[in-house]
């Protein structure tokens, strides 16, 4: 059996979960399959959980200059891992895929990985909104309004949930493929950032803290 069938909308998601359990609040650690997709699906998630604890480390105002900026660079780290991994996931599941696109075959926009990059997103903020519900030191405004986004988070993350089956069954049935869609990021490669590099012809906005707006 190819990787492709063995993966569905379900599994991904209650993996997402379960990780999060597991890593958080001590659950066992989920079981899944070792397989190079699932690989590259649990790599994604594991560098948006460390993520999502850097980015709130680097709001802190109470310690100094350079541990913002030692977090900073590792968010960027994570964050080039995790669109690395996300290539990953579409580049095994196009390779495992048993089906052909039809001839007259949707182009999906989104790609496999960049669903289950949004999914995994998503378990954290529900994650993490759930336990602002259930905090002890909060006031019974900041409860309702966690419990308010709680449920439209649920609401988003039970769509987000059928696009991915949807795309499933679409790129099993020829109805619908996806191409990998190469991020190319730029600022980490000494090669093409002139801020690296050194090089002082280098765009006026390029090495601008506020001129900069590659993602």
């Amino acid at each position: 059996m190819t990787q492709s069938i063995d993966l569905d909308a379900e599994s991904i998601v209650r993996f997402h979960a379960d990780e999060l359990l597991h890593r958080k609040a001590g659950a066992p650690a989920p079981i899944r399959p070792d397989t190079p997709i699932w690989q590259a699906i649990a790599r994604n998630h594991h560098h948006n959980i460390e993520l999502w604890d850097e980015e709130d480390q680097a709001r802190r105002v109470d310690v100094p200059d350079s541990a913002i900026a030692a977090c900073k660079r590792r968010i960027d780290r994570h964050n080039q891992q995790r669109n690395d991994a996300i290539e990953a996931i579409d580049e095994h599941f196009l390779a495992s895929s048993p089906v052909l696109p039809t001839t007259d075959a949707r182009l999906h926009s989104e790609t496999l990985g960049a669903l289950i990059d949004r999914l995994s997103i998503l378990s954290l903020k529900l994650y993490h909104t759930d336990w602002q519900t259930r905090r002890p030191d909060v006031d019974a405004d900041h409860v309702a309004i966690s419990r308010a986004r709680l449920e439209r988070l649920r609401e988003q993350h039970h769509d987000l949930t059928e696009c991915l089956a949807a795309l499933l069954r679409g790129c099993r049935d020829g109805s619908l493929h996806f191409k990998v869609y190469r991020q190319f990021k730029m600022y980490n490669d000494p090669r093409f950032n002139p801020c690296l590099a050194g090089i002082a012809t280098a765009p006026t906005t390029a090495c601008h803290p506020e001129g900069n707006t590659r993602q």
